[in-house]
C-alpha cells in the first residue's frame, strides 16, 4: 500500500506539471561511468546522518530525549566546524514535513546550512519529530502495530517535541537561549510552541523561518489543493482502512525511490513529483544530488499532519485539528478547533519567502507576519525560487543562508 501510495503521487504530479521543452534531464555519460555513478549514489543513500557528517570531517553527536508522552526523539549535533571555531551560541535547526536533520547536511560542506553555521561558530543541534527516520521510538507503542503511535497531528509536535528538545539543549550547553531557524513545518511547530506556551518566547534569540507556513488558503499546490478538497473523505478513508503513517523511510522504499530517480525518465519523474508539490524550479535542482536526496527522503510521517495542513487550507485559520463538531466540543469545548494567539509570539521573527513557493503563499506570509509583534519579510531574490530549493537549492548558500547568518548576527 504505501509503495502504491508513492505510485499514485509521482503519477498525479506528472499530469499535472509538465517539463519545458529543452529542460529535460539528458545523460552525458557513458553506460560505465553511469553504473559507476549510481553504485556511488547506492552507498551513499545508505549511510546515517552520523556517517555523512563523519565522512565531511566534523565531530558529531547523536542525542536522545524522551517526550512526556513518551516518544523518543534523536537530536544530531555538530559543536563546531572544521577549524575549531566558536562563537559561543547554540543553533536549533528543525525540518519540514517528511524530512529529518538530514537535509541541514546533505549538500555537502561549504553548502548545508548545518555545515555553514558550524564553520561560523554555532553549536548546531538539529531535531527529529516524532515518526520520522529517527525519533521512530516510544517506550509503550510499537508504530509498525500500533496505531496509537501515530494519533499526532504538527500540533502535538509544537507543544511537545520542540520544547523538549529546546529544552534538553539548553541543558546540555547551558545557553540561555537558542538561535532557531526553521523549514516548512519546522516553522509552522515554532509559531504553535511560542503561541501556545509563550514562556518559550525567551529561550529562543532569534527565529528565521524558511518557507513559512501558518495560513495556507491562498498556496497553489496541485496536490495539496487535491488533499484539501478530498480532506473529509480522506479522513474517513484512511482511518477505517488504518493507514496512520504517510512515506515512511523503509529500505526497499528507499532503494527503489533512488532506483526510480536515477537517471532519464526515472529523474524526470522525481523532479515533477517534487515540482508538483513545491514549484517548478529547475535550475535550483541539483540533479547529481537528487537519488541521494530521495534515498532519505521521505522520512515518514503521521497522515494527520497533512490532513491538519488541509483543513488549514480550506478553513483559511491557522487553528488547532478539526476533530468534527462532537469531538471538538469535547476537547475544546466548542464547535470548532481554536485559533492559535499569535499575538503571543514576542520573540523576533523573520519570514524568508519566495515569489515561485506553491505552499507558503506570499499574502499568507504577509497574513502571519501581521498577526506576530516582531516580524520582518525578506523576499529571495530569486523568483524562481520554489518551497524545497531552502534546503537543496544550488543557490541556498548566498540567497537564503547568508541572510541567515546576518539574522542572527543582529542578536
Amino acid at each position: 500500500m504505501k509503495v502504491l501510495i508513492l505510485f499514485v503521487f509521482i503519477g498525479i504530479a506528472r499530469s499535472y506539471v509538465v517539463v519545458p521543452t529543452g529542460q529535460e534531464p539528458s545523460l552525458q555519460l557513458s553506460k560505465e561511468e553511469f553504473d559507476e555513478f549510481h553504485l556511488q549514489m547506492l552507498e551513499a543513500s545508505k549511510l546515517t546522518i552520523v556517517d555523512m557528517i563523519t565522512a565531511e570531517g566534523y565531530p558529531v553527536e547523536s542525542h536522545y530525549v524522551t517526550t512526556p508522552d513518551g516518544y523518543i526523539l534523536n537530536i544530531h549535533r555538530i559543536p563546531k566546524g572544521k577549524n575549531g571555531k566558536s562563537n559561543g551560541k547554540v543553533a536549533y535547526l528543525q525540518h519540514g514535513v517528511l524530512a529529518s536533520s538530514t537535509d541541514w547536511i546533505v549538500s555537502g560542506s561549504g553548502k548545508a546550512l548545518g555545515y555553514i553555521l558550524a564553520d561560523e561558530g554555532y553549536d548546531v543541534w538539529m531535531g527529529n519529530v516524532r515518526g520520522n527516520t529517527y525519533s521512530r521510538n516510544h517506550t509503550s507503542f510499537d508504530p509498525d502495530t500500533d496505531s496509537g503511535f501515530w494519533q499526532f497531528s504538527w500540533h502535538q509536535i509544537g507543544v511537545t517535541d520542540l520544547p523538549t528538545m529546546i529544552d534538553y539543549v539548553l541543558e546540555q550547553t547551558g545557553a540561555d537561549g537558542v538561535y532557531y531557524s526553521g523549514h516548512s513545518q519546522g516553522t509552522t511547530t515554532f509559531y504553535v510552541m511560542t503561541a501556545s506556551s509563550p514562556e518559550y518566547n525567551n529561550k529562543i534569540k532569534a527565529h528565521v523561518s524558511l518557507a513559512p507556513i501558518g495560513f495556507m488558503n491562498h498556496m497553489t499546490s496541485p496536490l495539496m489543493k487535491i488533499m484539501a478538497f478530498w480532506e473529509k473523505p480522506l479522513t474517513a478513508l484512511l482511518g477505517l482502512i488504518g493507514i496512520n503513517e504517510f512515506l515512511p523511510s523503509t529500505g526497499f522504499l528507499s532503494m527503489m525511490t533512488e532506483s526510480m530517480c536515477s537517471g532519464g525518465l526515472g529523474e524526470v519523474l522525481c523532479r515533477n513529483a517534487l515540482f508538483a508539490v513545491c514549484g517548478f524550479s529547475p535550475n535550483q535542482m541539483n540533479n547529481t544530488l537528487l537519488p541521494t536526496i530521495m534515498a532519505h527522503t521521505p522520512a515518514g510521517a503521521a497522515t494527520k499532519q497533512f490532513l491538519h495542513y488541509a483543513q488549514e487550507i480550506n478553513s483559511g485559520k491557522f487553528r488547532q485539528y478539526d476533530f468534527g463538531k462532537k469531538l471538538n466540543k469535547q476537547d475544546y469545548g466548542s464547535s470548532n478547533p481554536p485559533d492559535y494567539d499569535l499575538s503571543k509570539i514576542t520573540a523576533p521573527v523573520y519570514l524568508i519567502y519566495s515569489k515561485n513557493d506553491w505552499l507558503s503563499a506570499e499574502k499568507d506570509v504577509e497574513k502571519l507576519c501581521t498577526g506576530i509583534s516582531d516580524c520582518a519579510k525578506i523576499l529571495v531574490s530569486d523568483y524562481s525560487f520554489n518551497h524545497l530549493d531552502y534546503t537543496y537549492g544550488i543557490d541556498a548558500p548566498s540567497l537564503v543562508y547568508n541572510k541567515v547568518i546576518s539574522l542572527f548576527a543582529r542578536h
